[in-house]
């Protein structure tokens, strides 16, 4: 597992801690309180590029366990890797007059508005659905997990947009290692995005459609 990065993210928002020793995965789930067929359903969504869940992977899967990835992702990503790339754009600008610094931190507080924006939607409407549908409450104010597949945003072409203007429209007075700083962050953050929204897509909307149809 140590030899896959991105797994060390999947590790700690699903309440791993580090200092497992030798322990398999099944014993350290086991210590965890978690699913070990959940935990590693993520971790093949994360580490295995174009898996898609089999219908036994998601009748076996822990929904509960899945919603609280996707919360403790929410908080990850805008309490750490936000503030991260905050610093390294603010860094990069430095040397750079008003006007880039102006339009870098526009870019960046129109994005990360963006992201909020999607995670309170999910926050306030979806996930609470979710939870009814678990308490066997069923549909609730006549919205459906359909509903939000339909209309699940892509939160990442303002991250594009970042990206381009960091590698392509920055005065060369910008220093190279400043630059590459910003863009690690950026592009982790843009791959780490993809796969949280594939545990969307193609565990959770999915797991959900058959709750719904068997309610």
């Amino acid at each position: 597992m140590g030899s896959d990065f991105d797994l060390l993210g999947v590790m700690t928002r699903m309440g791993i801690a580090f200092g497992f020793g030798d322990e398999t995965v099944g014993e350290t789930c086991r210590r965890c309180g978690l699913d070990a067929h959940t935990f590693l359903l993520i971790c093949k969504i994360y580490s295995v590029d174009g898996y898609v869940p089999t219908d036994e992977d998601l009748q076996k899967a822990r929904v509960w366990e899945v919603l609280q990835y996707l919360r403790r992702s929410h908080a990850y990503y805008m309490d750490v890797a936000m503030q991260g790339l905050s610093d390294a754009l603010k860094e990069l600008t430095e040397p750079c007059g008003e006007k880039h610094q102006r339009i870098i931190r526009q870019f960046f507080h129109e994005y990360r508005g963006e992201l909020a924006k999607h995670f309170e939607y999910e926050e306030r409407t979806v996930f609470p659905y979710v939870d009814e549908v678990l308490a066997g409450k069923g549909k609730s104010g006549g919205f459906t997990i359909g509903q939000y597949e339909e209309s699940h945003s892509n939160v990442q072409e303002k991250l594009e947009d970042l990206k381009n203007l960091v590698m392509k429209y920055l005065p060369s007075s910008c220093d190279v290692q400043q630059s590459y700083k910003a863009l690690f962050y950026i592009f982790l953050l843009e791959h780490d995005l993809a796969r949280h929204t594939l545990v969307e897509d193609d565990v959770l909307v999915p797991i959900v459609n058959r709750m719904e149809s068997h309610g």
